[in-house]
């Protein structure tokens, strides 16, 4: 039987990397899947793709109604949302992220609303939903490696890694005040993963080169983003129904690997 059958999905940031793998492998379990996307083109790319059972709504995850209209979407078409899986976020280096004493406050300001507020508003839509409903549910936050493991020489975007470090604590808030409502909240934290987000370092052979040593698993290399399909799978299921508050790091030994520097 598929694992997910029947389960009323939301993913927002579904319509590319990991966003969209983990669109097709939710829907391949039997699951109805609202994916939300800021880009239009890609959201129809991705449902050509995906099918009927792949419903879409664009907009921008920093924008409350985002949300909010999600969540009522699905309720019009499904009766209503039993997971949301929040992978929206994105890098600020272009808006001056970086070393905070090199750090803008634009940059830190664009970079906590694009992981941090979109998380909070997601978060907070489906549990006012479910709590109106008196029904439980399960969240799946994106946090990164980089929240708690820091890589100073290529990956030194401080405020990046301070809003994925705060999604993990707000999330095992959110765990510890709604256990008794039988909502479960959980972070799934990968390292250097295929994505559009990381063409910056997968394009540079040196950092690459980096990779290989600091993520060694399966012959060192940078992730997939099918790497995270069954942990999300797992997540959004009933399998984790007496899991809450955890944070699984799929970052290929990035966090028990030293990485090695080419002279």
């Amino acid at each position: 039987m598929p694992r997910l059958k029947d389960k009323r999905i939301l993913i927002i940031g579904a319509s590319t990397g990991l966003g969209l793998a983990a669109s097709r492998a939710v829907l391949g379990e039997g699951a109805q899947v609202l994916g939300v996307g800021r880009n239009p083109d890609s959201l129809d790319k991705a449902r050509q793709e995906l099918g009927a059972s792949f419903e879409t709504l664009s907009g921008d995850a920093c924008l409350k109604e985002t949300a909010t209209q999600a969540v009522e979407k699905m309720t019009q078409l499904w009766g209503g949302v039993d997971a949301l899986y929040h992978v929206a976020g994105g890098s600020g280096r272009r808006f001056g992220d970086g070393p905070i004493h090199e750090l803008t406050e634009s940059g830190w300001d664009t970079t906590l609303d694009l992981n941090l507020k979109s998380i909070f508003l997601s978060n907070q839509a489906v549990i006012q939903h479910w709590l109106e409903q008196k029904v439980s549910g399960s969240i799946l936050n994106m946090g990164s490696v980089l929240g708690v493991s820091p890589s100073p020489k290529y990956f030194s975007t401080h405020a990046y890694a301070a809003a994925k470090s705060a999604i993990i604590g707000m999330t095992r808030s959110i765990a510890a005040y709604y256990s008794s409502h039988n909502i479960r909240a959980n972070v799934i934290a990968p390292a250097l993963v295929e994505t559009p987000m990381a063409k910056r370092a997968a394009q540079d052979e040196t950092i690459m080169n980096f990779i290989q040593t600091k993520q060694p698993l399966d012959g060192g290399r940078i992730g997939e983003p099918e790497d995270l399909d069954e942990a999300v799978i797992y997540f959004l299921g009933d399998g984790s129904r007496f899991t809450t508050g955890q944070t699984l790091f799929i970052d290929g030994g990035w966090m028990i690997s030293e990485g090695q520097y080419q002279d």
